[in-house]
């Protein structure tokens, strides 16, 4: 057997199960154990790396159940297939990721395994992880570099392979795509709420020079102001002094939603009644704090789920995730 390399923490055996368990798994996706091949024995992996029977067993049972190895009476373990590994390579952390996250494997068959990496719109970054990762994966599931156009790191995919995640307005190519509209779905949200977004007599989109949301959204926001005759301004800082009783906020990042919060606290302003807030992408917190904070959102566990279904089945996918306004009390 290769020489594994083991770091584990001899304080934690569940660790060092799940440790051995990789570097197995890893073995035989790099093609250094073939379909049939026979793995070393309980004894052997124990020996030779200071491991107890009991950790070795538990990572080989583990195998099985995903179905990479089986077991033979008096024979030991034996390869039956390989592990598909899958590069998830995400923008930012945040709390949808989770949940496309955590859909996402739920949905995916026991022998996959997931390595998920954020690229946090730092380029050089997002061209290593992508050139380190070739011939390495069976899949590829990527939020896009630029919401502006397909990144030329990603042509060096096999575009069979290739899934791109939650992409702004332009040409997709022929790649696989599931992914939430910036632009008409958020006009159509807004005109779903405009009983409520009338009450107030200003609205306000709030969107920073440095953020990477797409910009399609700001033309729809301006074309919906337009075409119900409602006052408006896109801006890119909020100072306390400014914010006043009948402004509604349209905000993207979670970071401001907190900064207009406090701004309300500050100056005594009710949110849902003298203020009207409306934010982007849902999560928890959104559901507890202010009486609630309206949304406008898609469904990031339908979008793992579609993401797990195209990775499960190898089709070509084109899907686009319908994207909703959730009324609550901060409008």
């Amino acid at each position: 057997m290769k020489s594994l390399e083991l770091q584990i923490n001899p304080t934690n055996s569940s660790t060092k199960v799940q440790h051995l368990v990789d570097v197995l798994a890893n073995a035989i996706s790099q093609g250094d154990f073939q379909p049939g091949d026979a793995l070393p024995s309980v004894n052997k992996i124990s020996n030779q790396y200071n491991l107890s029977r009991d950790t070795v067993f538990k990572a080989y049972q583990e195998l099985k159940q995903r179905g990479i190895v089986d077991s033979t009476p008096a024979k030991g373990y034996h390869v039956i297939g390989n592990m598909n590994k899958i590069l998830l390579l995400l923008d930012v952390y945040s709390p949808f990721k989770d949940v496309l996250y955590n859909s996402f494997i739920k949905d995916l068959p026991k022998n996959y395994k997931v390595d998920i990496v954020f690229h946090f719109y730092n380029e050089h970054l997002f061209e290593t992880v992508i050139l380190d990762s070739l011939g390495r994966y069976n899949n590829y599931v990527i939020m896009n570099f630029s919401n502006e156009n397909i990144h030329a790191s990603l042509r060096k995919i096999d575009p069979n392979k290739l899934l791109l995640l939650d992409l702004g307005d332009f040409d997709k190519e022929n790649y696989s795509y599931v992914y939430q509209d910036f632009g008409k779905s958020v006009y159509q949200c807004l005109l779903s709420g405009i009983e409520q977004i009338k009450k107030y007599k200003k609205f306000y989109l709030y969107m920073q020079d440095e953020s990477e949301h797409p910009k399609i959204t700001t033309k729809y926001f301006k074309k919906f102001c337009k075409d119900q005759n409602i006052e408006s301004e896109v801006i890119k800082s909020i100072h306390c002094w400014n914010v006043m009783e009948g402004d509604i906020y349209f905000i993207i990042r979670q970071n401001d939603l907190v900064e207009i919060v406090k701004c309300c606290r500050e100056k005594r302003l009710k949110i849902g009644a003298d203020i009207g807030i409306i934010a982007y992408n849902d999560t928890p917190m959104y559901e507890i704090i202010e009486n609630g904070i309206t949304v406008i959102s898609t469904d990031f566990a339908a979008m793992g789920a579609k993401a797990a279904e195209f990775v499960s089945t190898k089709q070509k996918m084109y899907e686009m995730i319908p994207t909703k306004l959730m009324m609550r009390g901060s409008l």
